[in-house]
């Protein structure tokens, strides 16, 4: 038997407003990978994390996260998620901030570990109101890698880091998924999409393909990713 996925979302549909964010979103995100969710701003990346997580009101059709239906209380636990805007307590210390989210899963043992992963060793004392933007959307992702959970699901973490940073964090994920744990990581930056198993992208609320880059490449007969979805767009794939 096939082994069941991390996530499947089978006729997700989602309305804010007059706007169709999710427009009959079908998936799946295999265990034990990362997958990476591409699209431009406002093409419903968000609005499908916060549906996986169950954050998300009057979402239409059924997504399964884990075995269980989304929002379950039992999936708390087991879920991290690192929104766009960073979650933190300001008057409070990074090591401080990351240790109180490791202690809501009931384990403290990686706080060290997880600020070194997001290059914060060195200001693991310092308040979090003293730090820059970046710095502070960098605590926000230790807070939710640091219980290491079995589902992680990343809005867009690496906004504003300098590439060197970039590149140290998605090995870093890249060790998480080797030791099991499933990873969602959205962005606009398509050349990430290199670090990926596999690649959702979407536009207008829909999926307009889901792949690797490899395949994607392939399809459209693209040597860049950015081309790739381009030609998808446009509709002049081969």
């Amino acid at each position: 038997m096939a082994t069941q996925p991390a996530v499947r979302c089978t006729s997700v549909t989602v309305h804010r407003g007059d706007t169709v964010a999710c427009d009959n979103v079908s998936l799946h995100i295999d265990r034990g990978s990362i997958t990476g969710l591409f699209g431009p701003s406002g093409c419903g990346k968000t609005t499908l994390m916060r549906s996986i997580v169950g954050t998300q009101a009057k979402v239409a059709g059924s997504i399964d996260v884990l075995g269980e239906p989304a929002g379950t209380a039992t999936l708390r636990r087991r879920i991290g998620y690192a929104t766009q805007s960073a979650s933190t307590y300001a008057d409070l210390s990074v090591i401080d901030n990351v240790t109180y989210f490791a202690s809501l899963h009931g384990t403290t043992d990686n706080v060290a570990e997880t600020l070194a992963a997001v290059g914060l060793a060195a200001y693991a004392k310092r308040r979090v109101s003293d730090l820059s933007g970046g710095q502070i959307n960098r605590v926000s992702i230790a807070c939710a890698l640091v219980a290491k959970p079995e589902l992680l699901i990343l809005d867009e973490p690496t906004v504003g880091l300098d590439p060197v940073l970039r590149a140290e964090l998605w090995h870093y994920f890249a060790t998480l998924a080797a030791d099991g744990t499933t990873l969602l990581v959205s962005s606009h930056v398509m050349d990430e999409a290199e670090h990926c198993a596999e690649m959702i992208l979407m536009r207008a609320g829909r999926v307009l393909a889901q792949c690797t880059p490899a395949d994607l490449k392939s399809r459209t007969g693209k040597p860049s990713i950015d081309d790739a979805f381009l030609a998808l767009i446009e509709g002049t794939a081969a």
